[in-house]
């Protein structure tokens, strides 16, 4: 196949209906351009001539024009790009499709974006974990992802809930003047899923983009997340993950990361902790323990200064204001395993309301956090996380 393709309408309307052609297996499309060269050239040909490389019936429907239902899709399609110039439709041959995503042996005919589609080229790091994630893990999410950004590393996760978001926000404060950050859908990209992240998606938009090979109107069915999963892994050049359990979609990215040669980091937690499990099981398997930047970076190739501007240093956060006296006190009951209250009170032999003033104490700190059921985790704070602090 030719590595680039310039398009013309018609053209462009031709690969928006081969990618979604009902019926059409992927293989028999790869194969078909293999010979043809493009899809307007396939829709030219005789249902005879296509016979050879098609079943008869599936031959006569790329010889005619297509069906009413498949035409009212394309017109979705073309009326989703209408509506916005930052909203592009890149076909397989074109210059802007990824090579990561190309080198696969089974690429995405055409990918749906908006935003920015040169940030597609730029060298991309996944971080993914989960969307119940603990307020520490979506701290240290943040903290790697904004590092990573102001280093000159495009971040790339799948706008869930939790560790995705976080990495999300990470990567839009550590690079503010570039492209930051890809948000890959596992529906189609007329539709934020979750609803809740509408706000986060426009800034995404104005700060990288998000991407999908599901076309407009596609909803977001438990089923179209293993392909968005393929997608994450493919596109980048390693994936972190931050919290997962031993069985989670995060685990499923790492796998297929592993087996497209990407490199694979996971981040330790305690062994009291469930969302611990599934990184400790990859770090078994080979993947890289991280404690810091500097463990990820000096695995990857170095990156590109962003343009305009000198890669900015990876130094420490500023520190947590001191708590008061009573605050620490606690401080030492509490851990990154999750507690109730009065366990807490429990243990340090203090009784509820001072526990409950410490707490307060702790969160305005930065050095504690309430996790959505209402229990308390000591929080390390984003220093630790960077080269020469390994506390």
């Amino acid at each position: 196949m030719p590595s680039a393709y310039s398009l013309h309408a018609s053209d462009l309307s031709a690969w928006l209906r081969f990618a979604q052609e009902p019926g059409l297996p992927l293989r028999a499309a790869l194969a078909l351009l293999q010979h043809y060269g493009t899809p307007a050239h396939i829709y030219q040909q005789t249902a005879g001539a296509l016979a050879a490389w098609l079943p008869p019936g599936l031959a006569r429907q790329l010889s005619q024009a297509a069906a009413p239902e498949l035409a009212a899709r394309l017109a979705q399609t073309q009326a989703w790009l209408r509506g916005h110039p930052a909203r592009h439709a890149i076909p397989l041959l074109h210059d802007c499709y990824p090579e990561r995503l190309r080198q696969l042996a089974d690429p995405p005919l055409v990918l749906y974006l908006e935003g920015d589609p040169h940030a597609l080229a730029r060298p991309a790091l996944a971080i993914v974990g989960a969307r119940n994630a603990t307020p520490g893990g979506r701290q240290n999410a943040q903290a790697f992802a904004q590092a990573l950004a102001r280093a000159g590393w495009l971040i790339v996760s799948g706008l869930a809930r939790g560790i995705d978001a976080a990495a999300h926000l990470g990567a839009l404060d550590g690079a503010p003047d570039s492209a930051a950050t890809l948000a890959i859908l596992g529906c189609g990209p007329d539709i934020i899923y979750p609803a809740s992240h509408a706000a986060l998606a426009q800034r995404i938009t104005r700060q990288g983009a998000i991407l999908s090979d599901y076309p407009p109107g596609t909803p977001p069915l438990p089923g179209h997340f293993p392909r968005r999963n393929r997608l994450v892994a493919g596109l980048t050049l390693g994936t972190l993950v931050i919290e997962a359990a031993t069985r989670s979609g995060s685990l499923v990215t790492a796998r297929l990361a592993a087996e497209q040669n990407r490199e694979v980091f996971a981040l330790p937690g305690s062994i009291h902790a469930p969302l611990s499990h599934g990184c400790h099981a990859l770090i078994r398997q080979g993947a890289k323990l991280v404690e810091t930047v500097a463990d990820i970076l000096e695995e990857l190739p170095p990156c590109p200064a962003l343009p305009g501007r000198a890669a900015a240093p990876l130094a420490a956060a500023p520190a947590p204001a001191p708590a008061p006296a009573n605050a620490l006190r606690l401080l030492p009951f509490l851990s990154d395993v999750p507690a109730p209250l009065d366990h807490l009170a429990q243990r340090s032999a203090m009784d509820a309301a001072a526990v409950s003033a410490a707490l307060w104490e702790l969160e305005l700190a930065g050095l504690a956090a309430r996790t959505d059921n209402g229990t308390y985790q000591r929080l390390g704070g984003p220093h630790a996380l960077f080269p020469g602090n390994k506390t």
